[in-house]
């Protein structure tokens, strides 16, 4: 069988893959060339830069040879899910993989935020000392809201209360046995009204922003937002208007409406903290991905 990696793919898993008897080609391709280039593998696997969309599709519908899309990571929004399984494609993700390292991205751009960790480093670069300037907030004691409690809001939820947090959870689905003293699930308008941070942890639900003018102007003064989840859960012109009115202390961005992210504007203000939707990039949670795009394999019915 033959895989096609065109975002990479972790090395052991490639070999665990070759073990197998499986030719694993590693190369990345224009939605252009990669419809020519897709008719000739059985396995396509992509992470977020490779866009599979109607065109790909079609192309691989017409070969007749491509019967599976692997999405390395938890979201899909990169690939026309139902066009593909109305024409004979699966489509699978690794959800599992990656919910520790993306919970603890959102936590480091919590603490960076609060600590000015990300403003006061770019400043010492340009050779300036400006302590007084960078008086935090400590995280303990305080109340995250967390937007979506699945795989990683629970696991985000579980760090903030080892710090000393308080959570409140957001979720269509409520898991039974979560609830504690620290934590509780509460509805949105109660969850932005009261927490000190936010954190957004929920699929793109058809391209629209969750976080928008109005849910902004419900959330808590001084409050801060914390994005890494799909970048077009935010409002980027209602986030920046907000941050320069005052209105919320900061943000964590780890993803963008636009990647690469291009409002430079957003980028540079000084309490925002961002990071190029590096979200599972760890070695830990690739070693993972891998291991779950090989389960997948073995374990699918071509």
């Amino acid at each position: 069988m033959r895989i096609l990696a065109s975002d990479g793919m972790d090395k052991s898993a490639i070999a665990a893959l070759q073990a197998e008897g499986h030719e694993v080609v590693e190369q990345f391709y224009e939605p252009a060339e990669l419809a020519e280039q897709v008719k000739q593998y059985d396995v396509l696997v992509v992470r977020s830069a490779t866009k599979v969309r109607v065109p790909i599709i079609d192309a691989a519908k017409e070969a007749g040879r491509l019967k599976l899309v692997i999405r390395g990571g938890v979201g899909v929004d990169n690939i026309d899910v139902k066009y593909a399984e109305e024409n004979g494609i699966a489509v699978r993700n690794t959800p599992r993989a990656s919910s520790n390292t993306v919970a603890e991205l959102a936590l480091a751009h919590m603490f960076s935020v609060a600590r000015y960790i990300s403003a006061a480093g770019h400043t010492m670069r340009e050779g300036k000392w400006e302590k007084k300037a960078y008086k935090g907030i400590e995280l303990s004691g305080r109340t995250l809201g967390v937007i979506g409690y699945g795989r990683i809001g629970q696991a985000l939820g579980k760090k903030a209360q080892a710090l000393g947090m308080k959570v409140l959870a957001y979720d269509i689905f409520k898991v039974e046995g979560l609830e504690n003293e620290n934590m509780k699930y509460v509805e949105m308008d109660e969850l932005l009204a009261n927490s000190d941070f936010v954190s957004v942890h929920t699929p793109s639900i058809d391209g629209k922003p969750l976080i928008n003018e109005g849910t902004i102007a419900k959330m808590k003064d001084g409050a801060v937002l914390i994005n890494t989840s799909r970048g077009n859960n935010v409002d980027e012109a209602a986030l920046l208007a907000a941050l320069k009115s005052g209105k919320l202390r900061g943000a964590g961005l780890d993803v963008f409406a636009e990647e690469p992210a291009k409002n430079q504007e957003l980028i540079d203000f000084p309490t925002v903290s961002c990071t190029q939707h590096i979200g599972a990039q760890t070695a830990e949670a690739q070693k993972r991905v891998g291991a779950e795009i090989v389960d997948i394999i073995k374990n699918f019915k071509f």
